[in-house]
């Protein structure tokens, strides 16, 4: 049984964001810090990365551990589990769709987890230079 009424489950995930998220936003002020120029939400194709380096075609994804299925297992969910598997499965799908349709148009795709934003913002931001530095090689 769900904690919260009906009415404070809806608030609650009404304030959940999409874009400017706190993993998003770290990352960001690390590459802009790094001196690293990008765009963020930018369109490209048919998805929208967190983070684009138009110049160097490299597309930033910042997954969230839950919502995009990485420790999905560890959390008990027991309201509407046939609802909550089915949207992370898609969520999974859709990742990998996008991921497959920018490369396959040029692109690197890169995605970084909510943990290791958090816990390993520098290699993150190595990892970032290390692809610029690949790609300003071709």
């Amino acid at each position: 049984m769900d904690v919260l009424t009906k009415e404070q489950r809806h608030k609650n995930m009404v304030a959940i964001k999409n874009k400017d998220t706190k993993i998003e936003v770290t990352l960001r002020l690390a590459l802009w810090h790094s001196g690293i120029r990008y765009r963020k939400n930018y369109k490209v194709l048919d998805c929208r990365p967190d983070i684009v380096l138009t110049k160097y075609k490299i597309a930033i994804f910042c997954d969230g551990d839950f919502w995009h299925g990485k420790t999905f297992e560890r959390y008990d969910v027991t309201t509407n589990t046939k609802y909550w598997h089915e949207k992370i499965r898609r969520n999974m799908e859709r990742d990998l769709e996008n991921t497959i349709e920018l490369r396959d148009n040029g692109w690197m795709v890169l995605r970084f987890w909510e943990t290791d934003i958090k816990k390993h913002l520098e290699n993150c931001v190595a990892e970032v230079l290390r692809i610029i530095c690949f790609r300003k090689k071709y």
